[in-house]
């Protein structure tokens, strides 16, 4: 009996063992599924985060590449406020701008801009430095020069202005001696006379006129001999004469007088008289008798002819 149900469990098992095999295949293609699954989910979220990552990566160095960039376009601008009037200076500072707008104009990625960027900006830095430096030195040398030319031209126009300042005084001094040296004309007297020097008014009557005066004493002018002119006007401003040759320069002008007379002046008080005859040209009216001597007019008097 024993034997009989030994026989029917193994023909039991025998039957079952084809169905647990598939069992265990049928999980093992489920296991493998979720793994599968979960790496592609891994993948795709580290696909996912890198992306991420790189564009993140791409807006810093585009934005470094910028900033260099706006640095390098500050350095051109900077050349530019440099500029002097110093013109071999100025040559130099636009090669520097063309070797920075020669560096911008390089086509590459960002990364090789910026490696680049990088490598030249130093240079460039102490470049320009360099001229910041030199032009300071040039402009506290011309503010400097500019100071001692400012003095300078001060003290030329203070030397200038004590020169015109002495010439004017000259000029007065030498003007007061000329005034001061002029021979005085004084007690000037007009009279009419006849033949027998017998004083008349009328015209039909009168020989010549008599103009008689005082030359003063004057210890500066210089003494000798010298012409005292008399200019006769009448009352229409006609200016007597004899001859159209009876000239003399006065006051840088060369006028018509109506006689004169020599003296030896001795730095003395001299009584003297000139003539001048009755020739027909006399009008009835107001004369101005005027005398002159050395240039200058010396005195003058009016008389009145019937």
């Amino acid at each position: 009996m024993e034997t009989k149900n030994n026989l029917q469990e193994k023909d039991a098992e025998k039957v079952q063992t084809p169905s647990a095999s598939a069992e265990k295949k049928a999980t093992g293609w489920i296991i493998a599924s979720i793994i599968l699954l979960i790496g592609i989910g891994v993948l795709a979220y580290l696909q996912i985060t890198t992306k991420k990552e790189m564009v993140v990566m791409e807006r810093v160095l585009t934005a470094e590449k910028d900033s260099l960039t706006n640095e390098l376009n500050a350095m051109i601008y900077g050349y530019d406020t440099l500029k002097t009037n110093n013109d071999s200076l100025n040559v130099q500072l636009e090669r520097e701008q063309d070797k920075i707008r020669q560096l911008l104009a390089i086509q590459a990625s960002n990364v090789e801009k910026i490696q680049l960027y990088k490598k030249e900006l130093s240079t460039l830095r102490n470049v320009m430095r360099s001229y910041i430096i030199q032009i300071d030195s040039l402009n506290t040398r011309n503010k400097l020069l500019a100071e001692e030319n400012l003095q300078v031209k001060t003290q030329l126009e203070q030397v200038q202005t004590e020169k015109e300042e002495l010439s004017q005084i000259r000029e007065e001094l030498s003007s007061k001696v000329q005034m001061a040296s002029i021979i005085k004309a004084t007690d000037i007297t007009v009279t009419p006379i006849n033949s027998r020097g017998k004083e008349r008014d009328r015209i039909n009557r009168m020989e010549q006129i008599m103009v008689c005066f005082t030359l003063r004493e004057n210890p500066i002018t210089p003494a000798g001999k010298r012409y005292v002119y008399l200019r006769l006007v009448r009352p229409d401003e006609l200016v007597l004469t004899l001859s159209v040759d009876n000239l003399f320069e006065y006051q840088d002008n060369i006028i018509v007088y109506s006689a004169r007379r020599e003296v030896e002046y001795m730095n003395q008080d001299v009584e003297m008289c000139i003539y001048y005859p009755n020739d027909g040209q006399f009008i009835p009216g107001e004369y101005t008798a005027t005398l002159y001597a050395d240039g200058y007019m010396i005195g003058s008097a009016e008389f009145l002819l019937k």
